[in-house]
């Protein structure tokens, strides 16, 4: 058996708990018959106003192509409203329909119990050295992704 360096031991220990978190949400969410990215662009949408579909893609970590048929399924359950721009006539702007503000409220109050328990779990000192350590960890990996992307010379 090969040592697991300790690198290795990191990026394994980010993704379980990326994982487990996922999992939690996806099961709470499950139950409001929405997923994870339907319910990020609930959440964008309450926090940020209209928004186009290029707007909530860049904002939801998804492409343009995955963001069309999510919008159109929440617009089919009506969660989200969808109308022309003022600006351009081509562009869709979605928003939060009162049922999407419910449902919203809903699924973020059973969210939100995740949180308080992880925030138990942690003394302040403790949550906010965790939360620099992720906001490093994250620009670490934003980094070697831009570079990993980038084309060889």
């Amino acid at each position: 058996m090969t040592e697991v360096s300790a690198e290795e031991y990191l990026c394994t220990r980010i993704r379980r708990a990326d994982q487990a978190l996922m999992s939690h949400h996806e099961a709470v969410l499950r139950s409001y018959g929405l997923t994870m990215t339907q319910y990020t662009v609930l959440l964008t949408l309450s926090r940020e106003g209209g928004m186009s579909g290029a707007q909530l893609a860049r904002a939801c970590g998804v492409t343009q192509q995955t963001m069309a048929p999510v919008l159109t399924g929440l617009q089919n359950k009506e969660l989200v409203v969808r109308k022309t721009s003022p600006v351009h006539a081509k562009v869709l702007i979605a928003s939060l329909t009162e049922l999407g503000q419910e449902m919203l409220a809903l699924a973020y109050g059973e969210v939100a119990v995740l949180e308080r328990a992880l925030a138990d779990g942690f003394t302040p000192t403790e949550q906010q050295s965790l939360s620099d350590l992720l906001d490093r960890a994250t620009a670490i990996l934003a980094q070697q992704t831009r570079q990993a992307d980038a084309p060889p010379r």
